[in-house]
């Protein structure tokens, strides 16, 4: 944990968009954190009492419990294009998600209180954050119709997608069982894909690692509601969704 700078802010492109005025307001309540893969941001049902701002390659993820068996199923992913916390919620609200690290990496973390002075002073930062919340409303919206209506080959072909975008890169660390646990189905299930997609020379995997070959293939199997959410930021939040 350390204090950033001011060039720290540009590596998530929601600060970075900001005026130098609003970077400065924020950057003497934020904290710089090196989080692994796994590690939690928030509990459901805990007060949201921080915001954190994922820098470059990291990424989370919001996870909501869908059963008495502890079953969770992802329903966002937030890159360098977001937050998580307190610039949703707007106060100490009890947390409805789980919030955890999906890519390790650097995280930005503000109080929540400080972000709600901020926002008090800058009318330009408190709009720019509802634009947000509006995406990522649209975000929770999409995947809640993707999840009802599309195949997991389609499910899965988009949040590699997600993933691809967000890290800058055509590899990634992760299991077949964390892929079956962030889409909510059985792992048998995401083993069948994975091979279909090995097979026709859409992705390749090693031991924890995908790699993906052919983006224009995982695209074609991909539903559409990757470039729905693209365009959705588009018109609100120009040029702040990773565009692979």
């Amino acid at each position: 944990m350390t204090a950033p700078h001011l060039d720290d802010l540009s590596h998530n492109a929601l600060l970075a968009t900001l005026t130098e005025n609003d970077r400065k307001r924020l950057l003497p309540h934020m904290m710089v954190f090196d989080l692994k893969n796994g590690a939690i941001l928030q509990r459901a049902g805990d007060e949201v009492v921080d915001t954190w701002f994922p820098c470059a390659s990291a990424m989370a993820a919001f996870c909501v419990g869908t059963g008495e068996n502890g079953t969770a199923v992802e329903v966002a992913l937030v890159g360098r294009e977001g937050a998580i916390g307190g610039i949703v919620s707007n106060g100490r609200v009890p947390a409805y998600a789980t919030a955890q690290v999906r890519f390790s990496g650097r995280f930005l973390r503000i109080k929540t209180a400080a972000l709600e002075q901020a926002k008090l002073e800058s009318i330009a930062l408190r709009h720019w954050f509802a634009r947000y919340s509006d995406c990522l409303l649209a975000q929770l919206f999409q995947t809640a119709a993707c999840n009802a209506i599309h195949t997991i080959a389609q499910r899965t072909a988009k949040w590699l997608l997600a993933a691809m975008a967000r890290t800058d890169s055509s590899q990634f660390e992760m299991t077949q069982e964390q892929l079956a646990e962030m889409l909510g189905v059985g792992r048998t299930f995401v083993t069948r894909v994975v091979k279909r997609l090995r097979d026709d020379g859409t992705i390749a995997t090693r031991r924890g690692v995908f790699v993906i070959r052919n983006e224009d293939l995982l695209r074609e199997t991909s539903c559409s509601c990757t470039t729905t959410i693209e365009n959705h930021f588009d018109t609100v939040l120009h040029g702040i969704y990773p565009v692979d």
